[in-house]
């Protein structure tokens, strides 16, 4: 019996993808993480910000794969439609969910505080589910076999690692940390690199400001432990060639 390929697919929503203002990152990144949790990404649609677009598009989609994934169209201005019309695709309400209220009345806080306009990113379809997210505080949502996430490349990358290992179908996912004193940005190429000479691994890098130094820890995962080992080892290299001292199981 031939085993069961799970899919996934992604709709891409934002005026500014189909005009060509803004280049999409997401499509790349969302297809790389899914290939390490052993999910191969089916499809791809584009669609405008206009709800009827958008409904359509979901439908289609979310029902001829085992999971569907939104980027865009999360945020507080007034045009950000995502959130209505993924409610109106599945048939239920818009309520605001008091987790995400909570999140986003402490991370602004002291940043002028949660006006109204902020607390529209705590709105989600009803029977809504978060997805946390350390960047900016407004979190995504998944909602049965739907993953509604932040158009922004950076925030759609947190919202990616909170879920990883956690999506059915999936392989468990091995993951190894190491550590370095030094700035995410000089080593950046480096780590791009040994992720492409890596098939089949993700790394991620999680900086941080400690003890009055900058320093990062990265997280090597694959569904193959083998590779994961590989990969530390040879990234370890890489680093130490470079005058940079590692820290085995992170800082």
């Amino acid at each position: 019996m031939s085993e069961r390929i799970w899919t996934a697919a992604l709709v891409v929503i934002g005026d500014e993808i189909l005009s060509g203002r803004t280049q999409d990152k997401n499509v790349a990144q969302i297809a790389a993480w899914l290939n390490v949790q052993g999910i191969r990404l089916a499809e791809v649609r584009v669609v405008p910000d206009v709800e009827a677009a958008i409904v359509e598009a979901v439908n289609a989609l979310r029902a001829r794969n085992d999971y569907l994934f939104t980027t865009g169209g999360i945020g507080p201005t007034h045009d950000d439609i995502t959130v209505d019309a993924i409610a109106a695709a599945l048939g239920v309400g818009v309520v605001h969910h008091p987790d995400a209220v909570a999140v986003l009345e402490r991370y602004y806080a002291t940043r002028g505080g949660a006006t109204e306009a902020r607390l529209r990113m705590a709105r989600v379809p009803q029977g809504a589910d978060l997805i946390p997210n350390r960047m900016s505080g407004a979190p995504g949502m998944r909602i049965g076999n739907v993953f509604i996430m932040a158009g922004v490349p950076h925030i759609t990358a947190g919202m990616l690692d909170a879920l990883t290992g956690t999506l059915e179908g999936g392989q468990p996912v091995i993951s190894r940390t190491i550590g370095c004193w030094v700035a995410e940005s000089e080593v950046a190429d480096m780590l791009r690199e040994t992720e492409r000479a890596h098939d089949g691994v993700a790394i991620g890098s999680y900086p941080f400001f400690r003890e009055g130094r900058t320093g990062a820890n990265f997280v090597v995962r694959s569904p193959d432990a083998a590779l994961v080992d590989a990969t530390v080892a040879d990234l370890t290299a890489r680093l130490e060639a470079a005058g940079k001292a590692v820290v085995a199981d992170g800082i």
